[in-house]
C-alpha cells in the first residue's frame, strides 16, 4: 500500500509547468475575463466612459481570445497524452504488476537467494538500484494523469467561462454605443453639409475622387491644425487585432489588387484610431461598405473601410485609442467555439478590414506607417 500511496500522493501535488503548459495558459485567460468583468462595473462610474468601456472590449477581446488558444492548445495536449498514454498500457501494466509484486511480496522472501548470503545481498543491490528507476516512472506517470485529468476539469467548466465573457462582452459594445451617442465634449473642425457629402458621393465612382472632394462637404471653412505624427511613421498600431491578409499591391483572390492592405479580424473587433486624428468622413462609400477616414495630420489620411458600424461625427477631432467603429459578423456560438479550440490557423478571423493610407491624395504602402505583425 505503500506505493500506491506514494503514487497517489504524486498525482496530487506534481506542479503544472506555469510557464508552457496549456492548462495554465487557458486558467489565465479566464482570470483576465474575470478582470474584464469587474472593469465592466467600474467603467460606468468613470469620467471617461467612452475610453474606459473601450479598454474594457479590448480587455475582453483579448481574454476571449486568450481563452479560444488555451482551450485548442489543451485538446491537443490531452489528445497527444492519451495517445501516448494508450502506446504505453503494456510498459504501465508491466510496472503496476512490478509494483504490486513487491507490495505483496514479505521482506524475508523477498532477500532470500538460493546461491545463498552472498546471492541475497547482491539480489539486494540490484533490488535498490532498480528501485529509483521504478519511482521515477511512476513520477512520471502520475504527472501524465495528472495533467490529462487537469486538462478535461478545465475543458469542463470553459463553457461557463466563455458564456459570462461573451455576455459581458456584447453588454460593453451597448454600453459603448449610447456613452459615444452622449459624448459632447470633442472639438470640431468643421460642421458636415449632408447635402453637399451626398453630392459628392453620388458624383464620385473611385476612393481617389471622394477623398480629394472632401474639402467640399463641410457647410464653412475647415479649421487649420499643426497636428503632426511624422515622427511616428512605420511605428502607429493597427487599429485592431489581426493578420495580414493582403499587403499593399497584392491580388486576392477574386482578382483584384489594391493598394492598401487587408487585415482579417474576428468578427464585431472593435476598431480604434490609432493616433489622435479628425473624423473627415464615416458612412457608407460605393462598394467599400462602411468606411470611417481619419486625417492625423493635414495631408494625410487613414482609411478603413468594411465596417459594420461606424462610431463619431465627421468633423469631429478625436484622441488616439478612440473607437471609430465595429467590425461586422455575428459572434460565435459556445459549441462553436469549443468544437473549433484545435483549429488554430487562423480561420476565426473571418472578418475583413481594409486599410489604406493616403498621402497628398496618392495612395502609399500602409506598411510604411503601421506597425505590422504578418503571423498575427
Amino acid at each position: 500500500m505503500i506505493v500506491r500511496a506514494l503514487l497517489l500522493a504524486a498525482v496530487l501535488s506534481t506542479p503544472v509547468n506555469a510557464q508552457t503548459d496549456p492548462a495554465t495558459a487557458a486558467l489565465n485567460a479566464a482570470q483576465m475575463l474575470e478582470q474584464a468583468s469587474v472593469a465592466l462595473t467600474e467603467a460606468n462610474s468613470a469620467r471617461d466612459r467612452v475610453r474606459a468601456l473601450t479598454e474594457t472590449i479590448q480587455a475582453y477581446e483579448a481574454g476571449l481570445s486568450a481563452m479560444r488558444d488555451g482551450l485548442r492548445r489543451a485538446a491537443t495536449r490531452e489528445a497527444q497524452l492519451t495517445a501516448e498514454l494508450r502506446t504505453r498500457e503494456k510498459d504501465v501494466a508491466q510496472l503496476l504488476g512490478v509494483l504490486q509484486t513487491i507490495e505483496t511480496t514479505a521482506p524475508p522472501v523477498l532477500m532470500l537467494h538460493p546461491s545463498g548470503p552472498l546471492g541475497s545481498a547482491r539480489a539486494g543491490m540490484m533490488l535498490s538500484e532498480v528501485t529509483p528507476g521504478l519511482n521515477a516512472r511512476v513520477q512520471a506517470l502520475a504527472r501524465d494523469l495528472q495533467e490529462v485529468q487537469t486538462l478535461r476539469r478545465l475543458q469542463h467548466s470553459a463553457s461557463e467561462t466563455l458564456t459570462e465573457g461573451l455576455m459581458g462582452v456584447q453588454n460593453a459594445r451597448t454600453r459603448l454605443s449610447e456613452a459615444i451617442a452622449d459624448r459632447t465634449d470633442l472639438p470640431r473642425r468643421f460642421v458636415e453639409d449632408p447635402v453637399r457629402t451626398a453630392i459628392l458621393i453620388s458624383s464620385t465612382e473611385t476612393l481617389d475622387g471622394f477623398a480629394s472632394g472632401l474639402s467640399e462637404i463641410s457647410e464653412g471653412e475647415i479649421a487649420a491644425t499643426d497636428a503632426d505624427v511624422s515622427d511616428r511613421k512605420g511605428q502607429v498600431s493597427l487599429p485592431t487585432q489581426g493578420v495580414i491578409l493582403h499587403s499593399a499591391g497584392e491580388t486576392d483572390a477574386a482578382g483584384v489588387t489594391r493598394p492598401g492592405l487587408v487585415l482579417g479580424t474576428r468578427p464585431r473587433a472593435i476598431v480604434t484610431s490609432p493616433t489622435a486624428a479628425t473624423i473627415r468622413y464615416r458612412g457608407p462609400l460605393l462598394d467599400l461598405g462602411n468606411l470611417v477616414i481619419l486625417e492625423p495630420q493635414p495631408g494625410l489620411l487613414f482609411v478603413f473601410s468594411g465596417l459594420q458600424e461606424v462610431y463619431g461625427e465627421a468633423g469631429q477631432v478625436i484622441p488616439e485609442g478612440t473607437p471609430v467603429g465595429l467590425m461586422p459578423g455575428e459572434t460565435p456560438e459556445i459549441g462553436a467555439i469549443l468544437s473549433t479550440s484545435g483549429d488554430g490557423t487562423g480561420t476565426d478571423r473571418s472578418e475583413t478590414l481594409y486599410i489604406e493610407v493616403r498621402q497628398d491624395n496618392t495612395p502609399v504602402d500602409p506598411e510604411s506607417w503601421f506597425r505590422t505583425d504578418k503571423d498575427g
